[in-house]
């Protein structure tokens, strides 16, 4: 299994929506509120929190993955979504595809 990314970002008051994401179980809401600073590009690769790492552990990462927009990953690091979901012991697997990233 492995580690989704946010799915919906709020970065200055602008919703940055993953195209169905609706689709996608577990806590949205907990995985931006308290992942996204983590994945932002422009910061410092970070561990994540815990709070962020309960949001990672009850999402269905590969649907996240597979609706990843290029808007969100214009503004996500996929290095350090593939760094949280390790962090948060849902690694993903060498050559998963997440959005048009792979893992290496």
């Amino acid at each position: 299994m492995a580690m989704g990314v946010v799915v919906i970002l709020m970065f200055g008051g602008e919703n940055m929506m993953v195209t169905g994401q609706m689709g996608c179980r577990g806590d949205m809401q907990g995985l931006i509120t308290q992942c996204a600073v983590y994945v932002q590009k422009g910061t410092p690769m970070a561990d994540p929190s815990e709070a962020c790492c309960r949001a990672v552990r009850s999402v269905d990462i590969p649907c996240v993955c597979q609706r990843l927009s290029k808007e969100i990953e214009q503004i996500v690091d996929m290095d350090k979504v593939f760094h949280l979901a390790s962090s948060c012991g849902r690694p993903l697997a060498h050559g998963t595809k997440c959005g048009s990233s792979t893992v290496p």
